[in-house]
């Protein structure tokens, strides 16, 4: 996918018209992904064409199927986002996101930071932290609007990570490959536990190359009880 092809699809597929500002803060998130990835792992992926769709597009397709465009600030979390997938480009094309981002890694936090600051972006934070732990924190427990996650655990695992962080009446939004469904079948009880309800599932393709993608987006509906998430690798062990 080429720059203008990733315009064309956000414009026609998603009702996103980049600015030439949030085009070029694009080129520079690419820039520093691959600067970076020299010196700590990041991704796998590191060819524009394949950064621009697997990456920036495939993190924006959320867009399409949850509002961001709210016009007072929407807080949200992303767990486990890595080299800051989806949370950073949702951030560039809805500057009015208040963006968290939770990873287990320090070495991604000081890119995360250093990206940040390249990019000019304001309310955005970073903490070095197991989401295990930072789901118990009362300063985060329950405080975001929506909490997003892609490609970080299986929807069992993954919903006790993310569920807790969801404020009452917000929601979670997975991004997940073409085996979602068949993760989420697995994950129901889970979600029920946790407080949560599968509001709708979304399979569609990646253009030009046809990749399958799931989303799924499960609304919270009551307060997660307070025994979860349990410790630091209970839920992965254990998966609820």
């Amino acid at each position: 996918m080429n720059i203008e092809q990733f315009q064309q699809h956000l414009k026609e597929e998603m009702q996103i018209e980049l600015t030439d500002y949030q085009l070029q803060q694009f080129e520079t998130y690419y820039k520093m992904l691959v600067e970076w990835n020299e010196k700590i792992n990041l991704t796998a992926i590191t060819e524009k064409h394949e950064v621009y769709l697997k990456h920036f597009y495939d993190s924006l397709t959320a867009a399409k199927y949850f509002s961001f465009t709210k016009e007072q600030s929407i807080k949200l979390c992303d767990v486990g986002a890595g080299a800051g997938f989806p949370s950073i480009p949702l951030k560039i094309a809805f500057p009015n996101l208040d963006i968290t981002i939770v990873d287990s890694l320090n070495k991604r936090i000081i890119f995360l930071n250093e990206l940040a600051d390249a990019l000019a972006l304001d309310n955005v934070h970073f903490y070095h932290d197991r989401a295990e732990i930072f789901g118990q924190n009362k300063d985060h427990r329950e405080k975001y609007d929506v909490v997003t996650a892609r490609a970080v655990a299986r929807m069992s695992v993954l919903s006790e990570f993310c569920i807790p962080l969801v404020k009452v009446g917000g929601a979670f939004v997975a991004l997940k490959g073409a085996n979602g469904e068949e993760e989420l079948n697995e994950a129901k009880k889970a979600i029920s536990s946790l407080g949560g309800k599968v509001k709708k599932v979304y399979n569609f393709s990646l253009p030009v190359e046809d990749s399958e993608r799931t989303i799924i987006v499960i609304d919270k509906f009551k307060s997660t009880p307070k025994k979860y998430p349990r410790k630091p690798g209970v839920p992965t062990k254990k998966p609820l």
